[in-house]
């Protein structure tokens, strides 16, 4: 077993339920930077504040040289040692990723389009990027309704429950899709969570046919959605763009009406994305 299969498993009960299953927290093949990134990671996705003890059994790195790196990391300003001897996010990774969201290129181009589906359809409209086996949520406009869905920018949600998720990975190869499929490990985050390969893949088929993905309360009860994907594979980019609800005013025939401003957004913005990202 390698130290990266030991360090997922063990972390398995400390992650929030709003995390990815598969993240990979610990990289041999970076070394030191990867460590650290690593030890980053850990700290801001547990669920519960890790302590110097918990995080060494969590990493299985040797004592003094997790002390050092951790050193490191809140003297740089990337992770906070409380008074109680437990670590957190440090403020200088909020500057980071204010600057991140600020200046990313796609998050503006789709902008103006999120915002006139947003306008449409009154409700949450998602923007999100493929990484790995995760959807990075770039952009969230809020529903105007009082009842709304809790989700953050920059959370990484699994691609096999999520709208988004299953549309972005309806837009590439087999061979890509087959082996990204075969080594997830699947979570039953609500009683309808995809749990198998060839549900999932039946599902990407059909995906491919319609042109679009539901999310039937499969990563949140009670929360639906409809995406569409975004495909700009020569600009770097996969992702997709979705409106989502809660269920009693998200029914299956809204999703239906949905589906097609939701088809022409993510069209405009895959258009304007082939041409903002172009080289120049």
């Amino acid at each position: 077993m390698t130290k990266r299969t030991m360090l997922h498993d063990a972390t398995e009960e400390t992650r929030d339920q709003s995390q990815p299953a598969d993240r990979a927290l610990l990289s041999a093949d970076t070394g030191t930077l990867g460590k650290a990134i690593a030890l980053v990671e850990l700290v801001c996705c547990a669920d519960q504040p890790l302590r110097f003890s918990d995080i060494l059994r969590l990493t299985d790195q040797p004592r003094g040289s997790l002390h050092r790196q951790l050193k490191h990391l809140v003297l740089e300003g990337l992770l906070d040692l409380s008074p109680d001897g437990t670590y957190a996010a440090g403020l200088r990774l909020l500057n980071f990723a204010s600057r991140a969201w600020a200046q990313n290129s796609a998050r503006k181009v789709a902008e103006p389009h999120l915002r006139r589906l947003q306008d449409l359809t009154g409700e949450t409209v998602h923007f999100g990027a493929l990484r790995g086996a995760d959807i990075i949520y770039l952009d969230k406009l809020e529903s105007r309704q009082t009842v709304r869905m809790h989700s953050q920018v920059g959370n990484a949600s699994p691609v096999y429950c999520t709208g988004i998720g299953k549309a972005a990975l309806s837009t590439l190869e087999d061979a890509r899709v087959q082996q990204m499929v075969r080594t997830l490990q699947f979570f039953p985050f609500t009683p309808k969570t995809i749990l198998d390969p060839e549900t999932l893949l039946a599902e990407i088929r059909a995906i491919r046919t319609q042109g679009f993905a539901y999310d039937r309360e499969e990563h949140q009860p009670g929360i639906c959605c409809v995406a569409a994907p975004i495909c700009a594979v020569s600009r770097g980019f996969v992702g997709g763009v979705s409106v989502t609800a809660p269920a009693f005013r998200a029914q299956e025939a809204q999703l239906r009406d949905w589906a097609r401003p939701v088809l022409s957004a993510a069209a405009r913005i895959e258009a304007d994305l082939a041409v903002a990202l172009a080289p120049r």
